[in-house]
């Protein structure tokens, strides 16, 4: 072989005889079944969703275990418990067994309730159903682990961020978005300060964006838990709505909605002096410029109210020598609608850099539930078991953002799920017995003093004790 050159097979071989002992590859994802038990959301799980089981079966909360321990490690669909269940130091350490890919599509499937709708579009061509008691049982256990968190880690700021996102699906229950594949459009209602999910609603991919947010936002709002002093709401345009923001103003929220461009306000806008622009940026191919809309517009969606203190702040784009946008214009506008005031000090370009925050915040979640969890790999074509497996998703990430805040160093705070898994869930681990004792010893001096310091942060103010394993 000549020098420098790398061989294309490593030296070693593999051996097919089994591993002595109790391993698991995945010994950090107890931590956060802990977290779960402490929060009190496993007991809320348990009383909340009333779901048949065998006398010896799992319970309720058991299966969510299952269900978050392999998403938690990497796992995406029911057929990937089958693996898991071969982990069995990980079903010691947790102190029950995995559900069975059938079990648990089995235990989702038991929350496709036929109930009324909540909103029906013109012509019943689309509807948003109402929610079991079984899917409202997950969404007092997700408002458990926000109270959990918000006890440990207060914060007196609630700004709710609210967005649906597409879920491309070509199941045959699937409905067609406005994207032209089918698919699903939930939304969730994101508190940006906590990173936890408040509120969300699964829906057909037919159903528009821009309806029913109102009862999302009343949701998440009453979610809050105590201590929240001042809510704020963002949106995009699906938000631009009269109701909505009258709603708000009246309940002493403030609010930044991306508005619709309509006729009446682009010709606002347009109308504007020169003088009323100011720069925000420049670079060697745009001017971004700003400013404020002396009058509120009536654009059939927003109509003029004295009552309400709404103002509408403008941004305009536009390009360098001559160049065009895509769509053949040399100009963009683009417009919020706030009550906020200039924040003290500042000016209505803060509050328009405030509402672009959003993106950082819901959109960010949406990616960390497609893409780091399995929000996207719905298991059914029964509406009801995609709502509960979405939720679930939900709670998951809910509770690995109170485990992060809570029991974990500041600089893994916003880490995501990939991070995670690297620095301790998926970290490798013996189980021992010894003295009547279950001991977990882990590979890397780093992980053992990041899991004993969690475990120790976890246990400080403990709300509930944590179960026992049950007798086999």
């Amino acid at each position: 072989m000549k020098k420098g050159i790398l061989p294309t097979r490593l030296a070693f071989e593999l051996d097919h005889r089994p591993v002595d002992g109790w391993y698991t590859a995945h010994a950090g994802v107890p931590l956060l079944i802990e977290a779960f038990r402490t929060s009190g959301a496993a007991a809320v799980v348990d009383e909340k969703v009333s779901i048949k089981q065998r006398k010896r079966g799992l319970r309720p909360s058991e299966t969510v275990e299952g269900l978050f321990a392999l998403w938690a490690s990497g796992g995406e669909r029911c057929e990937d418990l089958a693996s898991l269940r071969e982990d069995g130091a990980l079903g010691v350490l947790i102190g029950h067994s995995f559900p069975a890919p059938q079990t648990a599509r089995d235990f989702l499937e038991a929350f496709d309730e036929t109930l009324p709708p909540l909103w029906q579009g013109q012509g019943g061509t689309c509807a948003v159903p109402a929610e079991g008691d079984r899917l409202q049982g997950l969404a007092a256990a997700s408002r458990r682990l926000v109270a959990f968190l918000q006890e440990r880690v207060p914060q007196p700021i609630a700004t709710i961020d609210i967005d649906a996102t597409i879920l491309p699906s070509d199941k045959q229950a699937a409905r067609a978005t406005y994207e032209g594949h089918t698919g699903y459009q939930p939304v969730v209602a994101l508190w940006a300060e906590q990173d936890v999910v408040l509120a969300d609603e699964f829906r057909d991919g037919n159903v528009p964006a821009c309806s029913g947010n109102l009862r999302v936002i009343e949701r998440a709002i009453a979610a809050l838990p105590a201590g929240v002093e001042q809510v704020m709401v963002r949106s995009d345009s699906a938000g631009y709505e009269h109701g909505l923001m009258r709603w708000l103003t009246r309940a002493g929220h403030w609010y930044a909605i991306s508005a619709r461009m309509r006729p009446p306000l682009l010709a606002a806008i347009k109308a504007l002096p020169e003088a009323a622009w100011q720069v925000e940026s420049e670079d060697a191919q745009v001017v971004r410029s700003w400013a404020e809309v002396a009058s509120v517009p009536n654009d059939r969606h927003y109509t003029p109210d004295p009552t309400e203190p709404a103002r509408y702040l403008a941004t305009r784009i536009m390009k360098k020598q001559s160049e065009l946008f895509a769509d053949g214009s040399s100009v963009r506008y683009f417009a919020i609608v706030t009550n906020r005031p200039d924040p003290e000090g500042g000016t209505g370009l803060d509050l328009l850099r405030w509402h672009r925050g959003k993106a950082g915040t819901v959109e960010l979640a949406h990616d960390v539930l497609t893409n780091a969890l399995a929000a996207q790999a719905l298991p059914s074509q029964k509406f009801g078991a995609n709502a509960a497996w979405f939720r679930l998703n939900v709670m998951l990430y809910n509770l690995l953002s109170a485990f992060k805040r809570v029991a974990l160093p500041p600089e893994l705070h916003r880490a995501r799920p990939k991070r995670l898994r690297f620095v301790l869930l998926n970290a490798i681990g013996k189980v021992v017995r010894h003295a009547r004792e279950t001991l977990l010893r882990l590979s890397g001096e780093s992980r053992r003093r990041l899991a004993d310091a969690a475990r120790l942060a976890l246990a400080a103010g403990c709300r509930v004790p944590v179960p026992q394993a049950r007798a086999a």
